[in-house]
């Protein structure tokens, strides 16, 4: 099921909450000013009236993404989601070859600066973070651009997490207009990072369900 306003594919809908596969460059929720009402919530409340967001991805970022539709159900999955009871696995494409075919980055984090929207590594300021990596496969553009696809796994839902952790481990993820340079920022045409799955226990049956979102890079 897709919504026709280009919300992106429905890939599971009841009584209590929806699963969406978002496209990359849509807000999560509206921003400052008219010209960011547009956003997921708004696109979907013609078709889903009330329901509301429960956690968010950024506006780049694609891939599945969980709504509420009642203030019960709401409820329940805020507070999974604080008590990371959810399962979050996300997809990338980053520069270079990782060297470990598996690691973690437990590293704080904290903004570059007051209004700023980057995300520095910080060892005294910074909140704990923490991101499991594994690699699916490493390869190389015709131009002779190293990549590697790599599943992420976040412990800890900071602003930007991903994007600074592969950053810090040496590996900027493609398309990144904040934080890549040179030609990993601009290999791809969009930020190469997609949320691909997430699984919990559903707050109003109690059973074990999960979503996935195939990854379109």
């Amino acid at each position: 099921m897709t919504v026709s306003d280009g919300t992106g594919p429905i890939l599971h809908a009841d009584e209590w909450l929806l699963a969406v596969d978002k496209p990359s460059g849509l807000l999560s929720v509206p921003g400052i000013g008219p010209e960011k009402a547009d956003c997921l919530v708004a696109r979907l409340q013609g078709a889903f009236p009330g329901v509301r967001i429960v956690h968010r991805l950024d506006r780049d970022t694609s891939g599945a993404i969980v709504l509420a539709r009642d203030a019960e159900t709401h409820r329940a999955l805020s507070m999974a989601f604080e008590a990371r009871a959810v399962e979050k696995e996300y997809e990338a494409l980053v520069a270079g070859h990782v060297a470990a075919d598996a690691g973690t980055v437990d590293l704080p984090l904290r903004k570059e600066a007051l209004g700023s929207a980057r995300q520095i590594v910080h060892r005294t300021e910074g909140k704990p973070s923490r991101t499991d990596y594994a690699v699916v496969e490493r390869g190389c553009d015709g131009d002779g651009l190293a990549w590697t696809r790599v599943r992420l796994t976040p412990f800890t839902g900071r602003s930007h997490q991903l994007r600074v952790h592969m950053l810090a481990l040496g590996h900027a993820i493609l398309g990144d207009e904040l934080y890549a340079d040179g030609a990993a920022r601009s290999a791809r045409p969009r930020l190469c990072l997609h949320a691909r799955r997430l699984a919990f226990t559903h707050p109003r049956t109690g059973k074990r369900v999960e979503f996935v979102a195939e990854t379109p890079f």
